[in-house]
């Protein structure tokens, strides 16, 4: 049977974390479409921001702000 070994790292060589798909840590603000985030934000302003320019683009989707630390979701209109 055959062995597998692994490249050795030079001094100072940094090694590549391996990607998974574990969550990421979400911010306080939430941006969500039709009930689904697509997004966190730290500052109201740059959810607001961000949700105003998906209202634009598509007039029809629900888009709400969920602030996670109040347990409140505000509707866009």
């Amino acid at each position: 049977m055959a062995t597998m070994n692994m490249p050795k790292k030079e001094n100072g060589e940094t090694v590549a974390q391996p990607v998974n798909q574990a969550r990421v840590p979400l911010g306080r603000f939430r941006l969500q479409v039709d009930s689904q985030t697509k997004a966190a934000f730290a500052e109201l302003s740059d959810a607001e921001k961000a949700g105003r320019a998906i209202k634009k683009a598509h007039p029809i989707v629900r888009v709400s702000i969920y602030d996670s630390e109040e347990g409140q979701q505000t509707l866009l209109d």
